[in-house]
């Protein structure tokens, strides 16, 4: 039997080995997908698996890029390289993202699966994708390549 560590346990880990390394940036970041985590299990009383946790990291990437958007037009590149950072460091503990032509080919097949064949067919389309996908491009992405091969 395969012995799989927990993305909390891997969190849990690493921020260890941050803190003994001194490694200020990779602490914070970690110590914010940490909070992010602990805030829904204790508003919504329940433990998330690997899947919700990515859902949390991808959605603290977003957040971050639209933050970096708005510190580029304040011109305050000081905050940028600090976002890209935390962004680079959430990286870390998403699955490895899909090529274009990956994404195609699974999008594709669930196409093919589904039957879909119009724009209309859509909403058949992207909640399959996500579920197969799930963590490997994100929400963005997958609309964008479903959008291209229906048209």
């Amino acid at each position: 039997m395969e012995f799989r560590v927990t993305l909390k346990e891997q969190l849990k880990a690493d921020l260890k080995t941050a803190m003994k390394a001194k490694e200020i940036e990779k602490r914070d970041s970690i110590r914010s997908i940490n909070t992010m985590i602990k805030q829904i299990e204790v508003d919504e009383r329940i433990e998330l698996d690997d899947a919700k946790i990515i859902q949390l990291i991808q959605k603290g990437i977003k957040q971050r890029e639209e933050a970096i958007l708005q510190f580029k037009e304040a011109k305050r590149d000081d905050l940028v390289a600090n976002e890209q950072q935390q962004i680079d460091i959430f990286s870390l503990y998403l699955p490895k993202q899909l090529s274009d032509e990956e994404l195609e080919t699974v999008i594709q097949s669930i196409i093919d699966e589904t039957g879909a064949t119009t724009m209309k067919d859509m909403g058949k389309v992207m909640n399959p994708a996500k579920e197969k996908i799930a963590g490997g491009a994100d929400g963005k992405r997958i609309n964008q390549v479903v959008k291209k091969l229906l048209s």
